[in-house]
C-alpha cells in the first residue's frame, strides 16, 4: 500500500470518529409569542429581510441545513448560534428592558452599516442572507427609528 493510502484512510477514521462527538445545536422553538415580528416594530419588507437574513443566528427560529448535522461543521454552527442568541435574540424581543433594546437596535444599525451583519461566513453558505446597499440603508433606518419609538413607548 502507498502512503497516501494510508492517509486517506487515516483522515477517514477521524472524521468517522468525530461524529460521535456529542454536540447539541441549540433548541428551535418556532413559537415565540416574544418575537419582534410579532410586536409590530418592523414593516413586513423589514421583517423578510431579518428573517432571512438575522434569524439563524438571532432568534430561536434557527433552521438547521443538513451541514449542521456533521461533524465539524456542527460544531461551528452550534457555536455560531449559541453566540448569536446570547447578543441578540429577536425571539425574546419583548423580555429585553428598555436600555437593552436600544443598545441592540444601535448595534444592528452599527454591524449591518459596517457590514459587519450578516456574518460573510454564513452569506457564503446562504447566498439569500446577503443584504445589498439598499438593504442595509434600509434596515440602518429601521433600527434608529425604532430607537425613537422605544425610547417613547417605553420611557
Amino acid at each position: 500500500m502507498k502512503l497516501w493510502q494510508y492517509i486517506v484512510g487515516g483522515v477517514a477514521v477521524v472524521f468517522i470518529g468525530i461524529q460521535f462527538v456529542p454536540n447539541e445545536l441549540p433548541s428551535v422553538e418556532p413559537n415565540n409569542p416574544s418575537d419582534i415580528v410579532l410586536n409590530g416594530l418592523a414593516s413586513e419588507e423589514i421583517s423578510t429581510m431579518l428573517k432571512t437574513s438575522c434569524y439563524a443566528c438571532h432568534s430561536n427560529e434557527t433552521v438547521y441545513p443538513w451541514y449542521s448535522y456533521v461533524a465539524p461543521s456542527s460544531w461551528l454552527v452550534a457555536k455560531d448560534v449559541r453566540e448569536g442568541r446570547e447578543e441578540l435574540n429577536f425571539s425574546i424581543w419583548q423580555e429585553y428592558d428598555m436600555m437593552d433594546k436600544l443598545k441592540i437596535l444601535d448595534d444592528i444599525a452599527i454591524e449591518v452599516k459596517e457590514g459587519r451583519m450578516p456574518m460573510e461566513i454564513y452569506t457564503l453558505m446562504h447566498p439569500s442572507g446577503k443584504l445589498d446597499d439598499a438593504q442595509r440603508a434600509k434596515i440602518v433606518t429601521w433600527a434608529e427609528e425604532t430607537m425613537d419609538i422605544v425610547a417613547e413607548e417605553e420611557g
